[in-house]
């Protein structure tokens, strides 16, 4: 038999359960301190997409209101003269000025309107790289019977559209650089329950746009 010093409990010693612990409390530190790092990351991540994001916004709006600036001083004389309007790069004309009712043969005085402008938007436009979008609306009131060469609002728009295209390049507009598009009485500007706004919604509006990246410039 063992004497009462030799004898031993069946436990671990102290030594190695302090080491257990001590090596649990590792891991668990290792483990938060790599869930802090990734949070950590996590975070820079986010502030730097968010002032990636910022950046390209106060560009975007910089180039905006360059691009406003521009297009204001190429049209300082019409704009000042009350013949046209500019709303958020969109230039406006009432349709009054341009053609009769339901018709889409240029009156001289809009003829005369797009002639003067043709030299400051061919300007603009190849200074800018850009190209011109010419968009008819009407009222949402339907075609006479009387006004046979049209169908409806629709045609009659994308008629106007092209009158004004066909126009603008006469004029030295582009060919490349300008296109028509057609709203018929959709995106109306104003109330059509009275006349006064019919005859704004009966308009033409030229917006320069980007040109599709895909379509080089041409002389």
């Amino acid at each position: 038999m063992l004497s009462g010093d030799e004898q031993f409990d069946g436990g671990a010693p102290a030594g190695a359960s302090d080491a257990t612990v001590w090596a649990v409390f590792g891991d668990l530190m290792a483990g938060l301190l790599g869930a802090f790092v990734l949070i950590l990351i996590y975070a820079l991540g986010v502030q730097l997409d968010l002032a990636t994001k910022l950046e390209t916004e106060v560009h975007r709006r910089e180039v905006e209101s360059q691009r406003r600036q521009a297009l204001e001083q190429a049209l300082a004389g019409p704009l000042a003269a009350g013949r046209v309007t500019l709303n958020n790069g969109r230039i406006g004309i009432s349709g009054s000025v341009l053609f009769a009712f339901n018709s889409d043969e240029l009156q001289p005085e809009g003829r005369q309107l797009l002639a003067s402008l043709s030299g400051p938007l061919a300007a603009y436009l190849k200074s800018r790289d850009e190209i011109l979008m010419v968009s008819g609306f009407t009222d949402d009131r339907p075609m006479r019977s009387d006004a046979k060469r049209f169908a409806d609002n629709w045609e009659l728009s994308a008629q106007r559209a092209l009158t004004v295209t066909r126009a603008l390049i006469e004029a030295g507009v582009p060919s490349s650089s300008v296109f028509a598009a057609a709203f018929g009485s959709e995106q109306a500007v104003a109330s059509n329950a009275d006349a006064e706004g019919r005859a704004k919604n009966r308009r033409v509006e030229i917006a320069p746009t980007a040109r599709p990246v895909n379509e080089p410039a041409k002389e």
